[in-house]
């Protein structure tokens, strides 16, 4: 790749096709990214987008979800498209959504 960023190829499934480390907590901020156009702060708490630079090729690729926090339960990646998806910090211990300050993100799967 000439601009610096990590190496893709059309249908390579091996690789992250895309990236993101963003911190959650109020203004949402991309740390560093590849492929990733922008991250939306879907107005509550705890609840974000992830639109893609270039489509995937179809819905079916695999999102990978890490934080910095521990949640108590689960935090969960929904609304798979093929421009975006969404990734979401749930805590069981309150029952409610969480602003967190470091969200790691990656998928693996074809481009359009």
């Amino acid at each position: 790749n000439a601009s610096g960023g990590i190496p893709t190829v059309k249908g390579q499934r091996l690789i992250p096709t895309a990236w993101v480390n963003f911190n959650g907590e109020n203004t949402v901020a991309i740390n560093d990214d590849e492929g990733v156009s922008s991250v939306t702060d879907l107005g509550g708490l705890g609840q974000y987008q992830i639109n893609f630079t270039t489509a995937m090729a179809n819905a079916n690729y695999c999102p990978l979800l890490s934080i910095a926090y521990d949640l108590n339960d689960s935090p969960f990646i929904s609304h798979i498209t093929t421009t975006s998806y969404r990734v979401n910090m749930y805590t069981g211990a309150g029952g409610t959504y969480l602003d967190v300050s470091g969200v790691y993100t990656a998928v693996l799967g074809g481009q359009a």
